[in-house]
């Protein structure tokens, strides 16, 4: 199951960065994540500061 981003987030950009296939992108107020481009790595939730990317 994709990843998804929490209301946690702070919109630093750090998981969109780091994302390998760019399916992290700003949205209104909070990054979203595609869950048609995410491959489930983890790479967005080992990178951000608040733990706002979990697996939905």
């Amino acid at each position: 199951m994709a990843y998804k981003i929490s209301d946690e987030c702070i919109s630093c950009g750090a998981c969109a960065a780091e994302c390998p296939v760019s399916a992290i992108s700003e949205g209104d107020g909070k990054y979203e994540i595609n869950p048609d481009t995410c491959i489930e790595c983890g790479a967005c939730a080992e990178t951000c500061p608040v733990g706002a990317p979990a697996q939905a």
